[in-house]
């Protein structure tokens, strides 16, 4: 999966994304810019507000991994999921579930 790694960027896409906001988890969506190639990213952030570190790194370990299931990254699309704290603990069908809406309100497939 191709990540998106510079706090830039993701500054970037929280300024000017597309904001979809789903109980489990909040979408900011961008165009991924010509000179980084047709090829779409994504980031996973979890904050402090969410609790310990076993708890944030089990959000993102489950946001990433619907990620996977849903075929992300998409083609030309730069996506960075903020974690809520219902991600923690929601079934991987529901982040399936939430992640399908979020991809639908995009657009995408």
């Amino acid at each position: 999966m191709c990540t998106i790694r510079s706090n830039r960027e993701i500054d970037e896409i929280f300024r000017e994304g597309t904001r979809i906001v789903h109980p489990l988890a909040i979408a900011l969506i961008r165009e991924t810019p010509p000179e980084r190639g047709p090829e779409g990213r994504v980031a996973v952030i979890a904050g402090k507000k969410l609790g310990n570190a076993v708890r944030r790194n089990r959000s993102k370990r489950v946001l990433r991994a619907a990620v996977r299931r849903a075929g992300g990254p998409w083609p030309g699309i730069d996506v960075v999921l903020i974690a809520r704290p219902a991600t923690a603990t929601a079934s991987p069908g529901g982040l399936d579930s939430a992640l399908r809406h979020i991809i639908e309100r995009i657009g995408v497939q």
